[in-house]
């Protein structure tokens, strides 16, 4: 049947005898349960300005022999050998900056990812070794990021004279439904030993083998929780002596909150309000940073709501890691605070922040009567166009902020301040490898 258009007058052709189909066609279809070996070049999978090999380059400097003397496989005496520590250090600073945060996770991009596989190079690792090696090198990580910083001082590529700090916060590894009051907290406690007890009696009495061994992990669970409990107990404590002190300055604030809480998942984990206004189980991690070169200086994290009261601390962080004060330190409007203002006036810092907008309308920068001579010369150095420049450099450190979001660094796997801290400071010197190769490329 002709069809109405362009070629309504061509003639019909009818469908040819010879062109019908004898049999089914014969077609090549995939099939993916054959075993092939493969011939791979490790050398080409990646390209020569791949970020795996500069993290590589990096390690290979490193002396490490710390980790090494703690390994019992020796030459001459039996035993597998280790897998190198040089080798876990680089997965996991490539594995950060992909975004890869579970054990698991990156021990199968080690079966499948070229990268991972370049830096393996034929060595084969399971989760566990990797899991333990994140959170067991604490002292390790800031020693290195200590000595990276000095080195990129040294090369002249940053200034450590002008510092900026900010916060950023975290969600932690705990619920929201985790929190109890101490009434709970004590009776979650004493069931938790009621348990421990009656499952010690247990195994001590079923001669079964097979059952024993299910009731010593039973045991251990318990054991485990009952030990949580107690420490959630423990930082209800200081909750509360931090409250008491709180009540004597602003009593009718004070009442007004609820009773406290701690969680029997993470004990140190305080609930927060969070960068969405929403508030959630988090740490605060407060990060000090070359001002406007994206360099982090040191990284501490801690379990306090509020920003202010902040700079104090970190002053002395930076004087225990580089030797020195800054000339001038950049901070955000919520971390003011006269007293530490004051400290850093006496150690010759100039403090860099906008002071709080008042509510009765006052001009925040006017000196007012209880000011000290810190607050006074802060005041007057925010309120003049030099000061206001200075401080327009301190934007730049939310952009380490962001790369690290963009790292998934969203919620936090670990539990306790001390595994919060390694795992940023995993990420702080992994950022500061990656800048500073870029800060060194333009300076050349």
């Amino acid at each position: 049947m002709k069809q109405d258009g362009l070629f309504n007058d061509l003639p019909e052709t009818a469908a040819s005898d010879e062109c019908a189909a004898e049999g089914k066609p014969r077609l090549l279809e995939p099939v993916r349960d054959q075993i092939e070996l493969r011939a791979v070049d490790l050398e080409s999978l990646i390209g020569q300005d791949h970020a795996a090999r500069l993290i590589w380059a990096y390690v290979v400097t490193l002396n490490l022999l710390e980790l090494e003397n703690a390994i019992k496989s020796r030459e001459g005496r039996p035993g597998h050998p280790a897998i190198t520590p040089r080798l876990l250090l680089a997965l996991w600073l490539y594995a950060t900056s992909q975004g890869v945060g579970s054990a698991r996770a990156l021990e199968r991009q080690c079966e499948s990812e070229d990268a991972y596989r370049w830096l393996c190079g034929g060595v084969g690792v399971n989760y566990h070794t990797l899991a333990n090696f994140r959170v067991d090198h604490g002292e390790l990580l800031d020693r290195l990021l200590a000595e990276n910083v000095a080195a990129l001082e040294q090369a002249g590529v940053i200034d450590l004279s002008t510092l900026a700090q900010d916060g950023i916060r975290v969600r932690a590894a705990a619920g929201a439904a985790s929190f109890r009051r101490r009434g709970r907290l004590e009776l979650h406690l004493a069931r938790a030993a009621e348990v421990v007890e009656q499952l010690k009696r247990e195994v001590h009495d079923d001669p079964a083998a097979s059952s024993k061994r299910v009731r010593a992990a039973r045991e251990r669970a318990a054991r485990e929780r009952a030990e949580r409990v107690a420490r959630a107990l423990a930082q209800l404590g200081e909750v509360e002596r931090i409250r008491q002190k709180r009540e004597k300055k602003n009593r009718k604030q004070t009442e007004k909150q609820k009773e406290p809480r701690a969680s029997t998942t993470d004990a140190e984990a305080r609930t927060m309000k969070m960068a969405d206004g929403g508030f959630r189980p988090a740490y605060n991690a407060q990060v000090v940073s070359a001002a406007g070169e994206q360099i982090v200086v040191a990284v501490e994290p801690n379990n306090v709501g509020s920003d202010r009261g902040q700079i104090g601390p970190m002053l002395d962080e930076v004087q225990s890691r580089t030797g020195h004060l800054p000339e001038h330190y950049l901070a955000d409007g919520g971390f003011g605070s006269a007293k530490d203002i004051e400290r850093a006036h006496r150690d010759n810092v100039a403090i860099y922040c906008p002071p709080a907008q008042s509510k009765h309308g006052n001009d925040p920068f006017a000196p007012r009567a209880d000011d000290g001579p810190g607050v006074l010369a802060w005041r007057e150095r925010m309120a003049s166009e030099r000061g206001k420049t200075w401080y327009k450099t301190r934007s730049i450190c939310e952009c380490i902020h962001a790369r690290w979001r963009n790292w998934n660094l969203i919620r936090l796997t670990v539990r306790g301040l001390p595994k919060v801290k390694t795992v940023m400071l995993w990420y702080a010197l992994t950022n500061n490898l990656l800048q500073g190769e870029r800060m060194m490329r333009a300076a050349t």
